[in-house]
């Protein structure tokens, strides 16, 4: 299957899933062949690059995409391989964001505030979007979770601020500008309710190189936010907080007044400042969550240490063993030099 999955037109490889999506309604069928396709998805990169948008799409049409989902993202969550793992939830981020096989499955997870099928999803998927930084951002603001986004954010380190991760923050940029993030852009009407957001955009802002497309594409979208609140509600800020500071920036006193949770204390997510914080914001502990999400960049951080160590490791020993041969390939050379001709002539030579 791998084989044709891999060498044959895409008709061919549409028929192949077919096939397979009849035999795998059942139950244990599904996830053979589920982990049959993350088996060879983590043995040939290259069948991820190529095929991996169109195999899981159509699985997704043919199997339920939530179904899909769950069951990837459970065998993901104990990868051992944890490159692999980062890889494969950002392709499956991808795929969720910008697939239109998977709109009632964004639906779902728009509704993880308030519906709980919704949080159950987002549950389920969390536990593996955490080997990716932004793949999880990019969950968060899907679920308009922007407090724990934000927190999200607040947690990453040095050393989590890499290429790879640009790169991933790039593509989010420009997914925000997109008509699947069309309710976040207009939630950015009114600050004063939606200041979670703010702050997590912000947050995005200042992870950006300045000289970047992403960074005047974002910086771009956060100038046109109204330096006022339409609805009028503004909880505990002064009609004086929202005026525009001396330092040009209209937002300042508004995220100034964002509180500080303490440690333990469940999120208040923005929208929801009426609800009783007593019920966890319906089921989702995000205290909890933080802690996955720290727990397993940690993994990642050591997984990094040891490949760079293995790396110059491997380099010393080849470097050493070159020089060693090098030096043995020199003395035979030195041994069949002539004499040097530099010496004077001893005094038998002179006599003859």
């Amino acid at each position: 299957m791998a084989v044709l999955l891999e060498k044959h037109r895409k008709e061919v490889v549409l028929l192949v899933l077919e096939v397979h999506a009849c035999i795998a309604r059942d139950a244990p069928h599904f996830r053979h062949l589920v982990v049959f396709l993350v088996h060879h998805f983590r043995m040939d990169h290259s069948l991820l690059e190529k095929r991996g948008t169109l195999i899981l799409r159509r699985l997704c049409i043919l199997l339920d995409a939530e179904r899909v989902y769950r069951e990837l993202s459970t065998i993901l969550e104990g990868e051992a391989d944890l490159d692999f793992a980062s890889v494969m939830v950002q392709a499956l981020n991808l795929i969720l964001l910008n697939s239109s096989e998977l709109a009632e499955l964004r639906a779902l997870i728009k509704q993880s505030l308030s519906n709980p099928s919704g949080r159950d999803l987002f549950n389920a998927l969390y536990s593996s979007w955490c080997h990716s930084p932004m793949a999880t951002i990019s969950l968060c603001l899907l679920a308009q979770a922007y407090q724990h986004a934000s927190a999200v954010i607040q947690s990453l380190v040095e050393e989590d601020i890499n290429v790879k991760f640009l790169v991933q923050l790039d593509k989010l940029v420009r997914l925000l500008e997109t008509p699947i993030f069309t309710y976040l852009r207009l939630q950015l009407l009114d600050p004063g309710r939606y200041t979670w957001l703010l702050k997590t955009l912000y947050g995005l802002l200042m992870l950006l190189p300045q000289q970047s497309a992403a960074f005047k594409i974002l910086r771009t979208r956060l100038k046109t936010v109204p330096a006022y609140t339409f609805s009028g509600e503004l909880p505990n800020i002064s009609a004086n907080a929202i005026r525009r500071t001396a330092s040009g920036n209209p937002y300042a006193q508004i995220l100034s007044h964002i509180p500080s949770l303490p440690s333990g204390s469940q999120n208040v997510e923005d929208g929801d400042r009426n609800t009783d914080i007593s019920n966890g914001t319906n089921g989702i502990n995000f205290t909890m969550r933080l802690q996955q999400f720290e727990h397993m960049q940690r993994q990642h951080r050591l997984h990094c240490k040891s490949q760079s160590q293995m790396t110059r490791q491997t380099r010393r020993s080849n470097s050493s063993g070159t020089a060693q041969e090098a030096q043995r390939s020199d003395e035979p050379r030195r041994s069949s030099l002539p004499a040097d001709s530099s010496r004077p002539p001893s005094r038998s030579s002179w006599r003859s």
